[in-house]
């Protein structure tokens, strides 16, 4: 290592530490330990411009160990992210560009919010794959357009958590060759050495799932670390794990190779022995010296020069390929390519069937007109039909194919879509069983942070699931999607709902989007359709003011339907609404709410074959709940629904009870 590298990993180290004293809180270990390995990265081995973050051929980076965030917020000020000192010194403050962990689109330079650990070994899953495939499509013999890596930095506590199991085994078998992941291995997580509760062979393990394996047995050995990153990039057919072992708080006499450096300041009186310990003669903190600035400027120029020659070189693309640009353009634009709204053949469809085959319907009618549309289910698209039928499968023989294989990994799933919708170019979906979007939670909520529109096939909606009983019976599961920031709900009740809802998960730029859908038929109800869109909408009306307003989603939108006609014969005037999505509805102006819910019309009933959780809003003080606030049983669906109250009579006798 040269003096000038020497230096430059040690302002590295001291900006982290220092920021993190300034707070009087972070996690000092990892940047004290990784900055080596992170210096040799960026300033060696990464492809990437710092005057333009967003260059579409730069490598990404990926830091699965998101607690370390001071160590990527000094990377980003040294390489010219646009990150000032002050904004270290702002490190977990309100309102900064340095919150605890990193936030995708709130700081330059990161690329995803990882979350909790081991997720961003998933995202960069994600981004491995988002590359291959679009490589697959858009580079020429001549022209590689598309040709840049993934890296990801983790630590022991990543590889503890299950989701970085499920991802490293797809990253094999998809044959992702441009994933290389960094393995801060310093064998201390908060409670201790890991010979506590991780004593696996880490790179045996990476080796069973098809890895190219390499250690590093000096994390402060940079140039061999840098081998070992263009050994990984030589291996082409393989995803490559790099161990290297590092001493957590590396420098803090004190403190360093102990649980104590993980996840508190150092302390004042540290900082000063670690200064002395490693030669460093500034005097201020937050101190940058003129030689590592200097140093800094000079690379920042080469990496501009790569750009530069990626900016000629498609340029020249584009002239020898202008149907394959004009396709680039129309995959990396935000509108679709075609009006759907305005589409009739998109909202035609006939026959009474389940919304999970109305989904089949709609997506294959997007798989000929959205190009860049790439997805698939955890191991159940036949029972999610959620396969492109005119499109290939995706393999590690043809990364062309848009039809994906995940596994039974809806964890890993979920994060690689987030990831695939961050790269650009993609517009990713995935699917599963709606009760197991409790084990794809944390990837939904780091979809609705990031404001990532990846839309979720959920099929199995209720207690309609039937005979494989309340394990497998989502129950609870509408009301903890709908209590989540920034992610839209839509359970459609027919064909023509189901249109509306993927119509709404494509056009919400900056919102994901659930889809949840039935096994059981349904019928084309009359005038369903485009109004869907607002959320709520009045499927039947009465003149005058109604006596009672029926209110449901999805399935029960057929009882209330037909409610209406049994109230007529009585006498009573109702409204039906569909509330296909609460989030849209929301969304619509306060006129338009008033005139589907007026305030004068306390009577209401609501109808879902799910918890009542948070439909009070809506049904008021004066309304009731069709609902079913309990676990279900293993039956027969129409059995399960006859029992537990979802009939039309049930409707029809709880709405007279409000009138009478």
């Amino acid at each position: 290592m040269s003096e000038i590298e020497q230096l430059a990993v040690n302002t590295i180290r001291f900006l982290s530490a220092e920021a993190i004293q300034k707070a009087n809180s972070g996690h000092p270990g990892l940047p004290l330990g990784a900055a080596p390995a992170a210096y040799t990265l960026w300033a060696k081995q990464m492809k990437h411009n710092p005057a333009n973050p967003d260059w579409v051929d730069r490598d990404r980076f990926v830091l699965s160990a998101g607690h370390g965030s001071a160590m990527l917020y000094s990377l980003l000020h040294l390489f010219g992210y646009g990150l000032s000192i002050e904004d270290l010194k702002q490190f977990r403050q309100k309102g900064s560009l340095t919150p605890g962990h990193p936030e995708y689109k709130l700081t330059k330079g990161v690329e995803i919010t990882t979350g909790p650990l081991g997720q961003g070994i998933a995202n960069a899953v994600g981004f491995a794959l988002a590359e291959k495939h679009l490589a697959a499509k858009f580079n020429t013999a001549e022209y590689q357009i598309v040709d840049h890596y993934t890296f990801v930095l983790c630590g022991d506590g990543c590889l503890m958590e299950g989701v970085s199991a499920e991802a490293a085994s797809l990253a094999a078998t998809m044959g992702l060759g441009k994933l290389i992941l960094l393995y801060d291995s310093n064998n201390i997580t908060i409670e201790g050495n890991t010979e506590i509760a991780f004593t696996e062979d880490v790179l045996k393990r990476f080796e069973a799932y098809g890895w190219h394996i390499q250690e590093v047995v000096d994390g402060t050995d940079i140039n061999t670390i840098a081998k070992a990153i263009e050994f990984a990039k030589a291996e082409k057919t393989k995803p490559s794990i790099i161990k290297i072992d590092t001493v957590i708080g590396y420098g803090a006499p004190n403190k360093q190779g102990k649980a104590s450096a993980h996840g508190e300041p150092l302390g004042e009186e540290e900082i000063k022995a670690m200064k002395q310990a490693l030669g460093w003669t500034e005097t201020e903190a937050f101190a940058v010296p003129k030689e590592v600035a200097a140093h800094m400027e000079t690379l920042k120029a080469e990496f501009a020069k790569k750009e530069q020659q990626w900016n000629e070189l498609f340029a020249n693309y584009r002239k020898a390929n202008p149907e394959l640009a004009k396709e680039w353009d129309i995959w990396h634009s935000d509108t679709l390519p075609v009006d759907l709204l305005n589409d009739a053949e998109y909202w035609t469809y006939e026959g009474d069937i389940a919304t999970r085959a109305s989904s089949e319907k709609v997506l294959q009618k997007l798989s000929k007109v959205i190009p860049n549309l790439i997805g698939g289910s955890a191991d159940l698209a036949p029972s999610n039909k959620s396969v492109m039928k005119d499109r290939e499968y995706y393999s590690a023989q043809n990364p062309a194919g848009s039809n994906l294989h995940f596994g039974i990994r809806e964890f890993a799933m979920t994060a690689m879509a987030n990831a695939m919708a961050a790269h650009g170019g993609l517009r990713p979906y995935i699917a599963g069983f709606f009760v197991f979007s409790d084990y794809m939670k944390s990837g939904l909520r780091m979809s609705a942070l990031m404001k990532l529109p990846v839309i979720s096939i959920m099929t199995h909606d209720s207690i309609g699931v039937g005979e494989d009983g309340p394990t497998h019976q989502p129950v609870e599961h509408l009301a903890a999607l709908r209590s989540m920031p920034n992610y839209t709900v839509f359970r459609p009740c027919d064909t023509r709902e189901t249109a509306a809802g993927w119509l709404a998960g494509l056009l919400r730029t900056t919102s994901p989007t659930a889809l949840i859908l039935t096994r059981q038929n349904l019928p084309l109800l009359d005038g369903t359709g485009k109004e869907a869109l607002k959320g709520a909408y009045i499927l039947r009306d009465c003149e005058g003011t109604p006596d009672v307003l029926l209110m449901a989603s999805g399935s029960e939108v057929e009882l209330i339907y037909k409610a209406y006609d049994e109230l007529a014969k009585k006498g009573i005037k109702a409204r039906v609404i569909s509330m296909p999505s609460f989030e849209l509805f929301e969304e619509q102006s306060i006129e338009y709410k008033e005139s589907v819910l007026p305030n004068a019309v306390r009577k209401r009933v609501v109808v879902e074959a799910a918890s009542s959780f948070g439909w009070h809003k809506y049904v008021g003080l004066d309304g009731a709940t069709i609902t079913i606030d309990h676990f279900g049983e293993s039956a027969p669906a129409g059995t399960l629904f006859k029992d537990f109250g979802f009939t039309v009579e049930k409707v029809v006798e709880t709405a007279l009870t409000l009138l009478s």
